[in-house]
C-alpha cells in the first residue's frame, strides 16, 4: 500500500506540482488549499506525511501545524514545512509548533523526494 502524504498549500500550481512529482514514484497525495480544509481531511484520514506551507490565508501554516499536533493519531506523524518563510525566527517557530523539517521554497525536486522518502520511512 503506498503512502498516504497531505499537501496543503493556497497556490494551486504547488499543489499540482508536488502531486505531479510525488505520485510517480509511489506515493498517494491528497491536496488541500487552506488550514481549515487540511484539519477537515485529518480527522476524517490517517496521512503518512504532511507537507505544509506556512503563509495561508484565515490559518497560517504554524497554527495548522499545531492543531495537527493536538490530534492523538498525528503525534508521530512527519510535518515537513516547505514555505518561502526562510528566516531563522520562522524555522524556530516552525520547529515549536511541531514540524519535524522546515524547508525553504524553492527545493528542487530530487531533494523534496529524498527528503519525503527519508521522513516517512
Amino acid at each position: 500500500m503506498s503512502k498516504k502524504i497531505l499537501v496543503v498549500d493556497d497556490d494551486e500550481l504547488v499543489l499540482i506540482a508536488i502531486r505531479e512529482l510525488l505520485t510517480p514514484v509511489g506515493f498517494a497525495v491528497t491536496t488541500s488549499p487552506n488550514g481549515c480544509d487540511a484539519l477537515e481531511k485529518t480527522a476524517s484520514d490517517q496521512f503518512d506525511l504532511v507537507i505544509l506551507d506556512v503563509i495561508m490565508p484565515e490559518m497560517d501554516g504554524f497554527e495548522v501545524c499545531q492543531q495537527i499536533r493536538q490530534i492523538a493519531s498525528y503525534a508521530e506523524t512527519p510535518v515537513m514545512m516547505l514555505t518561502a518563510k526562510s528566516g531563522e525566527e520562522d524555522r524556530q517557530r516552525g520547529l515549536e509548533m511541531g514540524a519535524n523539517l522546515y524547508l525553504p521554497k524553492p527545493i528542487s525536486p530530487k531533494r523534496l523526494i529524498a527528503l519525503v522518502e527519508e521522513a516517512i520511512k
